[in-house]
């Protein structure tokens, strides 16, 4: 199969209509606007398909909501303020269990910050984001072939856990271009969900709401979720490791900084260097057994992010103590070199004794 030069942003776009996509509502923000593009000018291949240009991000989430409800796959995109805006409408889809797949090319923050890559948006993404207990899966791809395959199974785990999943990018991934292929052709029909809202002929009227006056109501549905979300952790965590089988220091990072850190280890590998890298493909569910397992092997691990520390604290969860974790990180949209990760990596080495 060819490959096909593309940047990140329009290899989302043409993944998600390979995957079905049927409705896509969005609003201009820098740096994921050519998506909104790619959308604009290829969704019309799919039959029965709605391109919108909402009036802002808020009106774009409800839309996708009312699209969810009618039992089509739709899709919103947008950059860190952006899907701020968006929380109210991702804790009402999570209510109602309703499928969706939202794209965050983040870009530095807090506010409306720069327009530079950043990965300062992992707290909201992987704790919800919005009010009430309730999950997102967080898929963090780390190349273009990445956000097009990711972006693909977003769909598929939105349609399997009737849930909303993140696809957390960022302003690097996608504005770069890379040589990709699809490895999956549009499907011609799609079949209809059975809770799709479509008439009511034939059964009983349904309303769907995420409001209810009893208590146990809410905590029925809420306990609902939770196992629903225990089973996304049994099934659907990922992960990709790199060298570490005989690591004595063990990067972990993902999404851009982890193609920064794979630079940088390759460099400190050529010095002799025992450094190996565990990246978390899903960010949510987070890979907690699998860096608990790598404590047997090694008690020293680094967090790289660019932000100031927040993947950080999912790895000190799993380690529990049984290493001890240091941390590197560039908040701001600053976008460091491979040679300055491992010029960390390198002192961080030789600081702790390891040979």
């Amino acid at each position: 199969m060819a490959k096909i030069l593309m940047n990140g942003n329009s290899a989302i776009g043409e993944a998600a209509i390979r995957a079905g996509c049927q409705c896509y509502f969005g609003y201009p923000i820098t740096p994921q606007n050519e998506l909104t593009e790619y959308m604009a000018v290829n969704l019309s291949r799919r039959k029965g398909c709605a391109f919108v240009q909402a009036e802002s991000e808020i009106a774009a989430i409800n839309m996708v909501f009312g699209a969810s409800v009618a039992g089509v796959r739709a899709m919103t995109s947008s950059s860190s303020p952006g899907i701020s805006l968006k929380q109210e409408g991702i804790s009402y889809l999570a209510a109602c269990e309703l499928p969706a797949v939202i794209v965050n090319m983040s870009r530095g923050g807090p506010g409306l910050g720069s327009i530079s890559a950043s990965q300062s948006d992992y707290f909201q993404a992987t704790r919800g984001g919005g009010h009430g207990d309730y999950r997102t899966i967080v898929l963090a791809p780390s190349s273009v072939q990445e956000l097009a395959d990711l972006t693909h199974r977003a769909f598929d785990l939105a349609e399997r856990y009737r849930i909303p999943v993140v696809v957390l990018g960022d302003g690097m991934l996608g504005q770069m271009m890379e040589p990709i292929e699809f490895k999956y052709e549009a499907p011609k029909e799609l079949s209809v969900r059975s809770d799709a809202m479509r008439g009511a002929k034939g059964r009983p009227s349904k309303i769907i709401k995420t409001f209810t006056s009893n208590p146990a109501d809410l905590e029925r549905i809420n306990w609902s979720l939770y196992r629903r979300y225990g089973l996304i952790k049994k099934e659907e965590t990922s992960f990709d490791t790199f060298l570490v089988d005989d690591a004595e220091l063990i990067v972990v990072a993902f999404g851009i900084a982890a193609r920064i850190a794979r630079g940088a280890i390759k460099t400190v590998r050529d010095m002799g260097l025992k450094v190996g890298m565990l990246r978390p493909i899903t960010l949510w569910p987070f890979p907690t057994e699998e860096v608990k397992e790598l404590t047997s092997r090694t008690k020293q691990f680094l967090v790289f992010e660019m932000n100031m520390g927040q993947m950080l604290e999912d790895v000190q969860l799993s380690v529990a103590g049984e290493a001890e974790v240091s941390f590197y990180g560039r908040p701001g949209g600053v976008i460091p070199t491979p040679s300055e990760v491992a010029r960390v990596v390198t002192r961080l080495y030789y600081q702790k004794g390891l040979k």
